[in-house]
């Protein structure tokens, strides 16, 4: 006869597994590099409550305003994740600036991806006005700096940013899209898969002066988002403001991959910029080595996501 485990055996097994069900819970709350505080917080959504990560440096005086660089991580990611992959925190503990990481639940998108292209449903719609619930939050909050306040991502959180910077183009003072599709390609599943592999023109929007400057980062070896996206992204914008295209501009930088800047200008101002990089595959460029959807090799990325937002603060609009 099988003899029956006794309630101790059961007790001390059941005990291992929750240590094992939460581990991962507290690797995760381990703050990503960076010297500052890495804080969890929550805001209510039609859905229920939406969780976001926040970085914030070291040394934050009583009464100092600091910007807001909101980052959206891309699919099979996290907030933590895309901070150890971009490596933003340790960038804004030196350049002193708070960083958003909006989470997007696996209940919401089982791979984690922002439902950008759902607009038909209203459901895209639902996703950025949760985050911007979460910005105007971090605001009052922690005091960061309404008036310099910009918006990242990649991938799908490329297209997540575009989407909310065009909903809410005086919120937002750049924005900057890394390997994401352009708004207004894709209603659904089945039209979003299309936008990805560039079989898609984003609709023209009416002329307008009001949307934030935008930069894109993309790579011309992306065998996920195809690289016409990149270019029409940077048209769309054009288009809609007015702007003109310059001169391309081939850059290098040591080692590191090659990459073409085109600048968009109406008058004096810059409206897009445009940053195709040669060899880079569909990965965050210049990120952390050994980490996924990261390419040590390319131009730094978050450097250039930062110093654009940067010049935007300090510019008239």
């Amino acid at each position: 006869m099988k003899r029956q485990p006794s309630w101790a055996a059961l007790l001390g097994r059941q005990a291992r597994l929750l240590k094992q069900a939460a581990r991962p819970l507290r690797e995760r709350a381990q703050a990503p590099p960076g010297e500052g505080s890495w804080l969890m917080g929550s805001v209510l959504s039609a859905r229920g409550p939406r969780r976001y990560w926040l970085f914030r440096p070291a040394g934050v005086r009583f009464g100092e305003k600091l910007p807001l660089m909101v980052m959206l991580h891309g699919c099979h990611q996290d907030p933590k994740s895309f901070a150890a992959s971009t490596r933003m925190n340790a960038l804004a503990a030196r350049e002193r600036f708070l960083v958003l990481y909006p989470e997007q639940p696996r209940l919401a998108n089982a791979q984690g991806c922002w439902n950008w292209f759902d607009t038909r449903s209203g459901r895209a719609g639902a996703e950025a006005d949760w985050i911007l619930h979460a910005v105007e939050q971090v605001s009052v909050f922690y005091a960061a700096d309404r008036e310099r306040t910009a918006v990242a991502g990649l991938s799908a959180g490329a297209s997540m940013a575009a989407l909310l910077a065009t909903r809410h183009p005086q919120r937002f003072k750049a924005v900057a899209m890394h390997s994401g599709v352009p708004p207004g390609v894709a209603q659904s599943v089945a039209s979003a898969v299309g936008a990805m592999q560039g079989r898609r023109v984003p609709v023209d929007a009416e002329q307008t002066q009001d949307w934030p400057p935008l930069l894109v980062i993309h790579g011309d070896a992306d065998g996920v988002v195809s690289a016409r996206n990149a270019d029409a992204a940077a048209q769309l914008w054009s288009r809609a403001t007015g702007a003109q295209a310059g001169e391309v501009r081939e850059q290098r930088r040591g080692s590191r991959y090659p990459m073409r800047v085109t600048q968009f200008k109406r008058a004096r101002q810059v409206v897009a910029t445009l940053v195709q990089v040669d060899g880079l595959g569909h990965a965050w460029s210049g990120g952390a080595a050994r980490q996924r959807f990261s390419d040590a090799g390319g131009p730094d990325a978050s450097r250039l996501v930062w110093r654009f937002a940067e010049k935007q603060f300090s510019a008239p609009r």
